[in-house]
């Protein structure tokens, strides 16, 4: 998503005078990063082999004149690849067009990703498919041409709905993006930074890791997210590319991948709205060599699905640090449910209750919000919940004594003081026990943010 740099002045009036507060809610257009999170920013990285990447500055929307919102990754050979689309009724052109593209060469021989922010080419109608389908072609012309006549790049758009893109300006920068190319940790970083919209900074993870069948090799993967609004499966409403250069048979990327999400990037929630244009994809180039990996369920598999899982949800939970005027990160775990699914449904009802997220703004243990989300989930099993054996508590990110609020159906007397340091920290976790046990000891696990006025305020005139 995509906004401008304002000042809002809130006015109060009092016997004895005006009062002014001023307020600056919105990601600054110089590209700095609040104090509180330049934390999350990493100083260094592992990048995976054979992949070049550049972050230009195209001015997408005229109102940008400094920042990068052109990215481009690019794999020095074919790489499979595989993606997670946006299940919004109004598509995006770029959606459209990617997924054709990975349909038509069965997610084999991918080259490249093109990604602008600014605008979103979404209900766009036909022109807005064919500017899609320019970019994917103004890119493909950098590589040798191969025997598939189809497109050799993913193509992703983010920013405001409803708009034509400036297709001409961002076609006649590519021979620039290709200049550009590198694998430093900068240019990861500049690619990051463009494709924010309104997030506060970019978000960038790698890691190096080992293969059961090749421990000499270090393989590497990197991932770059962006998203602060309009979050909530399916897809998280956002983007998301990862590179790895472990060889992976396609078929296997994209069962890897949907499961990865599904524990990742559609398990997040900011404000219980999807976008038309979320895509998360994976490229794997297989340039650090090895053995590929041609199943899911081979020991490589079953390792690299465990690695790739842990990754996206480090990465996606940036994008819940980042929400919309969020001050507090949240984690609802649901524990001891009779079926993942069930476990699923109530931490995903938990995080995009409106009552629930707003007293955790106001550093209010009103966990009778939380019961009445609980009870409420639509899609469950049947005795799912059973009132008589459900706990719930808030557990401390010092990870001291969490402070029960509710055991087996019977409310405890909370200490409100304690309650109140819980909830005065940035991070929390609300555990929900739905005491099953014997063997269905399923849990599931959201994260999400809480819900202030400055999320009201960006959104109120979002577009203006």
């Amino acid at each position: 998503m995509a906004a401008c740099h304002r000042t809002v002045f809130m006015t109060w009036r009092n016997t004895s005078s005006t009062l002014h507060h001023t307020r600056k809610y919105s990601a600054p257009v110089d590209g700095s990063v609040p104090a509180a999170k330049q934390k999350y920013i990493p100083r260094s990285g592992s990048y995976p082999k054979g992949f070049l990447v550049s972050g230009i500055h195209v001015g997408v929307k005229a109102s940008n004149k400094t920042m990068p919102d052109l990215t481009l990754i690019s794999s020095e050979v074919p790489a499979s690849a595989a993606a997670v689309f946006t299940k919004n009724k109004f598509q995006a052109a770029p959606v459209t067009v990617s997924r054709e593209t990975l349909q038509k060469r069965s997610g084999q021989g991918l080259r490249a990703i093109i990604v602008n922010s600014g605008c979103a080419n979404a209900v766009t109608g036909k022109g807005g498919f064919e500017d899609a389908m320019s970019m994917a072609t103004a890119v493909d012309e950098h590589y040798p041409k191969d025997t598939d006549s189809a497109n050799r790049t993913l193509v992703m758009s983010t920013g405001v709905i409803g708009q034509r893109l400036p297709t001409d300006k961002i076609i006649s920068a590519v021979p620039q993006a290709f200049k550009s190319l590198d694998n430093t940790h900068q240019s990861w970083l500049n690619i990051a930074r463009a494709i924010c919209t309104t997030d506060t900074f970019p978000k960038l993870l790698s890691t190096t890791f080992t293969l059961p069948s090749s421990p000499g090799t270090a393989y590497s993967l990197a991932g770059i997210t962006k998203g602060a609004g309009m979050i909530h499966p399916n897809m998280a409403t956002l983007l998301g590319i990862l590179c790895t250069d472990v060889p992976i048979a396609a078929s296997t990327l994209q069962a890897l991948l949907t499961n990865a999400v599904d524990r990742s990037f559609n398990a997040i929630s900011i404000d219980g709205d999807t976008s038309t244009n979320d895509t998360v994809a994976l490229l794997a180039n297989g340039a650090a060599g090895g053995r590929p990996i041609n199943s899911p369920k081979s020991e490589d598999g079953i390792v690299m699905q465990k690695i790739l899982t842990n990754f996206t949800q480090q990465l996606s939970q940036l994008v819940v640090r980042d929400g919309e005027g969020a001050t507090k990160f949240v984690q609802i775990r649901v524990v001891n449910s009779p079926t993942f699914a069930d476990a699923r449904l109530i931490a995903s009802t938990i995080a995009r209750s409106p009552l629930v997220k707003c007293a955790l703004y106001g550093k209010d243990a009103n966990w009778g919000r939380i019961l009445c989300a609980i009870g409420y989930t639509q899609g469950l099993s049947q005795d799912a919940v059973i009132p008589a054996q459900t706990s719930v508590s808030f557990v401390p990110a010092d990870g001291s004594q969490p402070l029960k609020l509710l055991v087996n159906g019977e409310p405890e007397s909370v200490d409100e003081t304690r309650a109140s340091q819980i909830l005065e920290e940035e991070d929390l976790e609300i555990l929900v026990d739905l005491g099953m046990g014997e063997g269905r000891e399923h849990e599931a696990s959201y994260w999400t943010c809480d819900l202030s006025h400055e999320y009201v305020t960006i959104n109120g005139d979002y577009r203006t």
